[in-house]
């Protein structure tokens, strides 16, 4: 019985540590938490709805991932976005998502990579007769599920979740820097669907050099700001 109980306990301990992960990966991406900013855990229990031992339980988790700098006698920092963590943060992307092309190009049947040259190509049409708000946000759910999409097809866990530390910093810049908007998201699906000529026809060089020359436009459209 004791048994049970710890173990109950356990996970439910576990539960509460993911559930202030995720608050506080939201609070980032929705801009309630700023790039530079400096809080106190009492700011944060606040605004994630956390009890003062369930934040400490995620600070170090985010400490380690980098999300956070927790300065002794000051508070916690949101590190800023500068040019060392973009270039670190493209670095990283790069890797990862050139192993991610080369999985895919082997396991992503040609039905799924079809699927996802309509996507595109039909998205990138109504941005160019009638760019929207809607459209926009359709346009980076597109995005965001396409890198997914090939990240997963490695089905390595590992690569899956150093992408997903990786994405929030990516996220944070592109919000802060690179938002898809009507002139940025016609470049951006191109890159993309270039990607995926290469995968329907199977070419390694040509997909990997496709996904490699995406990720530096992406790059220089955040350092140039």
């Amino acid at each position: 019985m004791a048994k049970r109980s710890e173990d109950s306990s356990r996970r439910h301990d576990g539960r509460v540590r993911q559930s202030g992960y995720e608050e506080f990966q939201k609070a980032l991406l929705e801009g309630r938490l700023r790039p530079g900013q400096l809080v106190s855990q009492r700011d944060l229990v606040d605004m994630l709805g956390l009890s003062i031992g369930a934040l400490r339980e995620v600070l170090p988790r985010l400490e380690s991932e980098a999300l956070i700098h927790v300065l002794p006698q000051r508070g916690i920092q949101i590190p800023a976005i500068d040019l060392p963590m973009i270039r670190d943060a493209f670095q990283m992307r790069a890797a990862l998502e050139r192993e991610a092309v080369l999985h895919a190009l082997r396991t992503l049947p040609d039905d799924v990579l079809q699927t996802q040259l309509a996507l595109h190509r039909d998205l990138v049409e109504s941005v160019r007769e009638t760019p929207s708000d809607a459209a926009l946000a359709r346009g980076q759910e597109i995005d965001t599920n396409f890198h997914m999409l090939l990240v997963k097809s490695t089905g390595n866990e590992l690569i899956k979740s150093a992408y997903d530390i990786n994405s929030i910093r990516i996220r944070l810049i592109k919000l802060d820097r690179i938002r898809l908007t009507a002139v940025t998201l016609p470049a951006a699906f191109a890159d993309h669907i270039a990607v995926i000529d290469a995968l329907l026809a199977r070419d390694a060089v040509k997909a990997a050099a496709a996904m490699d020359r995406h990720i530096a436009n992406a790059r220089e459209r955040a350092l140039e700001l």
